[in-house]
């Protein structure tokens, strides 16, 4: 095996292993992958804006309202008026919502975060500029992404 066929086995098992831990989420939790990191954003801290969600995750308003929309549906969130604030909507998790956090699978996202934080510091910017790189080769660097491990489109999510 050459590397240029290594190196696409290599992209397609990360493919591959996103594609799969969403289903695997999907069964578990009701949820998508960013629907899921939305809720654990607002688990956070129990209540946050669409403003603050929107900024963490790199996202749009619009897009993030959509998603809360779909949490509001499923019950692991309500939307609240602010007590320090009326004009503000606070986004509030259920218990519904922290049972699901709870009984979901081991997140995909947070498994990489653990291992990737353990490399060492030249280990990261290796990997970093080499995955940048890969973006460039695969003209993906100017595709507007969220730090969000899912195989599909964020705004198709919701």
């Amino acid at each position: 095996m050459d590397r240029i066929d290594g190196s696409l086995i290599a992209l397609r098992r990360i493919i591959r292993a996103t594609e799969l831990f969403g289903r695997k989420l999907a069964q578990a939790a009701g949820l998508t992958a960013v629907q899921f990191r939305v809720l654990q954003v607002v688990a956070e801290s129990g209540h946050c804006t669409s403003t603050a969600i929107s900024q963490r995750m790199r996202v749009s308003q619009a897009t993030v309202t959509s998603l809360v929309d779909k949490l509001v549906k499923s019950g692991m969130v309500v939307r609240e008026k602010s007590e320090a604030d009326r004009r503000q909507t606070n986004i509030v998790i259920t218990d519904q919502g922290r049972k699901t956090i709870e009984d979901a699978p081991d997140p995909l996202q947070q498994r990489y975060v653990r291992k990737f934080a353990a490399l060492e510091d030249w280990e990261q910017a290796m990997i970093l500029a080499s995955l940048e790189r890969v973006a460039t080769m695969m003209d993906a660097e100017d595709i507007d992404a969220s730090p969000v491990l899912d195989a599909g489109d964020i705004r198709k999510s919701t």
